[in-house]
Formats: C-alpha cells, structure tokens, sequence
C-alpha cells in the first residue's frame, strides 16, 4: 500500500474552519477590487461617461413627496434591526441545533385553545417563532405609517427612469467615486430599489414561508400542503435570511462610509445636520442589540417562555 494512501475507514482530518473563513475572505477582497478596478475603467470610456452625465443616480421624486425623516421611522428603524439581529441568530440556532436542551408546548387554554394537541417545539424555535411575531407586528404598523405619511413615494419607484440610474449609483458606488447623498430629501435610485426589495419583497417572503413552516400551519390539509408544498418554503426562507444579512453588512457599512455623523442623525435623531447625538443613539442602541444577542441563551429564555407554555426537556 502506498505510504501516502490514507488507510481505508480512517478518519479524515478536518479542515480548519478558521482556514476556510480566511479563504474566503481572500476570495471577497480579490473580488472586490476586481470590481473596483473594472468600475474605475469603465468610467474613463466616453459612453459610460455620458451615460452618468444623462443619468446621476437618482429619479426625481413626486412633488407631494415627504422631507425628512419623522421620529416615528426612527424608532421603527431601531425595532426593525433589533428584531432582524435576533430573528437571524436565533434562525441559525434552529437550523444547526441538533440536540436542543429544552423544549416548549403552548398552553391549550384560553383565547389560543384549539381541538388538536399543542405541537412540542425546541425552545429555539419557540424563540424564533416570537421574534417573528413581534416583527411582523412592527412591520405593519411600519406600511400604515408609511401610507399614511406619503413616506412610500420615498422607497417605491414611481418612475422607470430608477433603472438606469441605479445601474448608475452602482457604478459610482463601485468606482469608490460615490453618488452626491442627501438622504433627507431623496434617497439615490439604488437605495430605493434595495428599500423597496426589503419592505415589499424579502420581508413578506420571511413570514409567508415561515407561517409554512411554522407549527401555526394547518395539519393534515391535502390541499394546503400540494399547493404550498414545505420543500419550496424551506428552499426560499434560507435564502432570505442571507439576503437580509448581506443587506444589513452593506446597510451598516455604507452608512459608516458615507458621512457617518449626517446619516445617524437622519437615521436616529431626525436631524438634518452633522451633530453628535445620532451617534449617540446609534451607540446606545447597538449596545442594546448585542446585549441581547448574548442574553438571548436558554438560561434566560426558560423563565419568559414559561409564562406562555410549559417547558421540558
């Protein structure tokens, strides 16, 4: 036998986890700046050059449109990412626990009894399953509000000219010769497209494959199950889990990249200006969103879920 043969039935030795993140890492940075290079290139050619002088990266707004952002998209701003942090972490928890410690069964009493026995769930999902309702909940009280204020002809195309002048921003974004910002007034057309895909796109794909796969779809239904089969939801709700996660790592980092101090105070303070106290908010409320990311353990789970079901292990 060869001395280089790996004996039949050996374990084989894994590769370092820490190795493989540092590949891909490398693979990321080398992308990156092929992209960059590329962009750089491309915006020396005249038809691209005249391409970005027709289009500037952003479609003028309706008249009526909204200024500024109100204190109350401030605090659903806040909401939205505290509950995004939570629904990812404990998401993955759920897809790669294999022996969860404990389990949860809702309580058949009250408003919720039903005639069908009450469906044993990891403490995990049950977590997950909580943070989703709790989103959904700020999600429509987010479209009412945005409907309401007119602040949905700030994130929904109104005119096809947003295609061209994203391709636009992209290629200024690309480039690292970034689009003139003023988020107060209107966002570049990129930003709208990814607003408007977040909102009207990946958030009601989350929750219409997480009602299917959750324990509140109807049981033994033939018909509900051929036509909503649980294959196809569990094939498009991981994939929007990524597609938020990328979101959020671009979101934050153009945020941090673009005129820091302006953006917080839009984002958090409602203030067109360069001030200190959206950095403020924005520092109190990351310390909020990790504290809860590393509290949200089943020591601490154990004595909430009980209150609406029993626990076992």
């Amino acid at each position: 036998m060869p001395l280089l043969t790996r004996p039949k039935g050996a374990p084989h030795k894994p590769t370092s986890k820490w190795v493989g993140l540092a590949t891909w890492i490398l693979i990321a940075v080398v992308v990156l700046l092929a992209v960059v290079f590329l962009a750089k290139w491309a915006r020396g050619l005249e038809p691209v050059q005249e391409f970005l002088v027709r289009y500037s990266g952003h479609s003028e707004l309706p008249q009526n449109a909204p200024v500024g952002i109100p204190a109350w998209l401030g605090w659903q701003h806040f909401l939205n990412a505290f509950f995004i942090v939570l629904i990812i972490r404990s998401g993955w928890q759920v897809r790669t626990t294999a022996r969860p410690k404990a389990y949860w069964t809702r309580k058949n009493t009250g408003v919720f009894t039903t005639r069908t026995k009450p469906t044993k769930i990891s403490l995990e999902l049950w977590f997950h399953l909580s943070l989703d309702v709790l989103w959904v909940l700020n999600g429509l009280v987010f479209i009412v509000m945005l409907f309401v204020s007119g602040g949905w002809m700030r994130i929904v195309p109104t005119n096809w000219d947003v295609i061209p002048n994203a391709f636009s921003a992209a290629l200024q974004y690309a480039s690292l010769n970034w689009p003139v910002e003023n988020g107060w007034v209107n966002y570049n057309a990129l930003q709208v497209l990814a607003y408007f895909s977040v909102v009207f796109i990946a958030a009601p794909l989350a929750a219409i494959t997480g009602v299917r796969m959750s324990p509140a779809w109807p049981k033994g239904n033939a018909v509900l199950d051929r036509v909503y089969p649980m294959e196809v939801a569990r094939k498009i709700h991981f994939p929007v889990m990524l597609f938020f996660f990328g979101f959020v790592i671009m979101h934050v980092a153009l945020v941090l990249c673009t005129g820091v101090l302006k953006n917080l105070n839009h984002m958090f303070a409602s203030r067109d200006d360069a001030g200190w106290l959206g950095l403020g908010i924005f520092a109190l409320s990351v310390a909020v969103m990790v504290g809860s990311y590393f509290l949200a353990k089943p020591i601490f789970l154990r004595p909430i879920a009980g209150l609406m079901g029993k626990i076992s292990k």
